[in-house]
């Protein structure tokens, strides 16, 4: 088992190592000189080479790169005295960081943070950024899928209980129109409908967040009547698969021999149905569950820009349009490193239940 878990760290860990280098090289082509964009009008020479020397993008590319990867590490080299080294370790960048090896007067290995580095328009530590947006993803995410869960479960069961019916019928072309609307045009048309033509009736607004200023002046306040469109939007494609999966799963242990078993004591449709074959048929919703789970993450972009809701989609759109690259390079691997840790988890987690899975991984 503890093998299986190395390999499986390994192979996620390698992974990230090709997102982060893929991103460095996609950010570090473009065309677009952020100290330029920082100054605007205002911009000389000097001043430019005193950004970019500050921003660290006057070193060569490869440089710029191992320094990269010496700040997202835990572990990191660095160079105690020489400021104009490229490994020059600056204590306002690095705070908290603690060394653990010394040699020589000026070169040590420090124990840290990864260090995201700061955002080119307010200068705020991109980790920081993302911790006060982060809580809005995960809400909406979190949302999103206990619809989808809740619903798509129930709806499943019915549409197998009562298959080949009209119901059954209207449920499998629900599901494929779900699983294949974008979520930016449903987005779009459910804050069109609910939000616009029957506001004045649902009560619910076209943009919001998870907290709002009030009117009175007393600070901010929890509104959570700004979630429902947003999860809603969201969960519409996790929903439709949930649906078709746990109507096949259930369809497909219906006609196994403990189901007959159970009928032959006297038990009731429903409670075969609910009791004995939706707890037997939850392996591939939870699969797909799991996986849609870390997906919404990244795709709440554009449901969250639709809706003005303030979490990680609202700024990695806006860091894109300001050619803010660390913000938008930090939330591209933040949302990687979730996707890679729930996937070891998930694998993780099947091997422990099932040891077949550990002897063909």
């Amino acid at each position: 088992m503890f093998r299986f878990f190395l390999r499986r760290f390994f192979y996620g860990f390698l992974v990230m190592w090709g997102v982060v280098s893929l991103i460095f090289i996609l950010f570090n082509i473009l065309p677009a000189d952020p100290a330029r964009m920082m100054l605007g009008q205002r911009s000389d020479v000097a001043t430019l080479e005193a950004i970019n020397k500050d921003l660290g993008r006057d070193r060569p590319v490869f440089i710029q790169y191992l320094n990269y990867l010496n700040d997202l590490s835990p572990l990191s080299y660095y160079e105690k005295n020489d400021e104009e080294s490229h490994w020059y370790f600056d204590k306002a960048k690095y705070a908290g960081a603690k060394s653990l090896l010394q040699w020589g007067e000026n070169k040590q290995i420090v124990l840290k943070k990864p260090y995201m580095r700061r955002s080119y328009q307010s200068g705020k530590n991109v980790s920081s950024i993302i911790a006060e947006a982060f809580p809005n993803t995960a809400v909406l995410a979190l949302s999103a899928i206990s619809i989808a869960i809740l619903i798509g479960m129930t709806i499943g069961f019915f549409a197998a209980k009562y298959k080949d019916s009209l119901f059954d019928r209207s449920v499998l072309l629900f599901s494929v129109f779900g699983m294949s609307v974008p979520s930016f045009f449903a987005a779009v048309i459910i804050a069109w409908v609910f939000a616009f033509l029957l506001g004045d009736y649902t009560g619910l607004n076209m943009y919001g967040s998870m907290y709002e200023v009030d009117d009175l002046g007393r600070g901010e306040y929890l509104n959570l009547r700004n979630l429902i469109l947003p999860a809603i939007t969201l969960g519409i494609r996790p929903l439709a698969i949930v649906v078709e999966l746990s109507r096949n799963a259930l369809l497909e242990v219906n006609s196994m021999d403990y189901m007959r078993t159970a009928r032959s004591k006297g038990l009731s449709e429903n409670k075969v149905l609910w009791k004995h074959g939706m707890r037997n048929a939850l392996n591939p919703v939870i699969t797909a569950v799991t996986a849609w789970f870390a997906s919404l993450l990244a795709g709440a972009v554009f449901v969250e820009y639709v809706f003005d809701w303030k979490g990680l989609g609202v700024i990695i759109v806006n860091g894109l349009e300001t050619f803010d690259f660390p913000v938008v390079m930090g939330i591209v691997l933040f949302i990687s490193v979730l996707l890679i840790s729930i996937n070891i988890f998930v694998d993780v987690i099947y091997a422990w239940i099932d040891p077949r899975v550990r002897l063909q991984k």
